[in-house]
């Protein structure tokens, strides 16, 4: 197998299309916001390429018996009284950084050949603590995409996120500049300790402001009460240990 086949699925017709990225990171915020929109807008999705490389990892999934080497999706989506939607879905990035650029450039050439134009890499922002309310944080290619994405929420911060970002989404950022893409990014604040349907919803509901789209969370939202389920057990399980750290006294020796 060369470093990177592409299989083209099926070839469709879009109209001014924008590529949206979701592959995992912190949170799996961009893969829970993508995988969501195929949810929803399947009746007028299509598989249109499969992207494999040695850059993922050496192994396959498994679904009712039946193996698929990992790689990365692409689908079409048709969206009534709007802008056409490439998706980009997978279960891994890439394990180098090489394998990093050169994944982004497939990436962006299969949306060149689509006609499209604009980027929008999804993703989450760690906050290393609970949060309640989910602020969006956001980084552009050009300063001239700045106030629309701040006109509908998007918070601009000096600094952060801490380090930049790194794998796909950062640079569809700096590739996609380079090859003339209006690229952004939408990062939802997470915690960082478990997967967080919240912030995949923050961060798809400055999508739909942005894309004039609308989506349906029902789902969405099954999913954040079970998470938040799962949390309020890891929470109970906290305070017991705390609660059974043995005292001075405790430790004292009788005999």
């Amino acid at each position: 197998m060369d470093e990177l086949e592409i299989d083209v699925v099926a070839e469709v017709d879009v109209t001014d299309p924008v590529l949206v990225e979701g592959l995992p990171g912190v949170g799996h915020v961009g893969s829970l916001a993508v995988e969501h929109l195929l949810e929803e807008l399947e009746a007028e999705s299509t598989l249109v390429r499969r992207i494999y490389s040695t850059e993922f990892p050496p192994q396959v999934t498994v679904e009712d018996g039946v193996s698929e080497l990992t790689c990365a999706e692409l689908y079409a989506v048709s969206v009534p009284d709007g802008r056409d939607l490439l998706l980009l879905t997978g279960d891994h990035q890439a394990q180098t950084n090489e394998g990093h650029y050169v994944l982004t450039d497939a990436f962006l050439d299969i949306a060149e050949e689509f006609g499209a134009t604009d980027v929008y890499a999804l993703g989450g922002v760690p906050t290393g603590e609970l949060i309640d309310e989910y602020a969006v944080v956001g980084a552009v290619s050009d300063d001239a995409l700045l106030e629309d994405l701040e006109d509908v929420g998007v918070e601009f911060r000096d600094d952060e996120p801490a380090g930049g970002i790194v794998g796909v989404s950062g640079l569809m950022l700096g590739l996609g500049e380079r090859r003339g893409f209006d690229a952004a990014c939408l990062m939802g604040e997470t915690s960082g300790y478990l997967v967080d349907p919240k912030s995949a919803r923050a961060v798809l509901e400055v999508l739909e402001d942005v894309l004039g789209f609308e989506l349906d969370y029902e789902s969405l939202d099954e999913r954040a009460d079970e998470m938040e389920e799962v949390m309020g057990k890891i929470q109970e399980m906290e305070q017991q240990q705390q609660m059974d750290v043995p005292t001075d006294d405790d430790l004292r020796y009788i005999g």
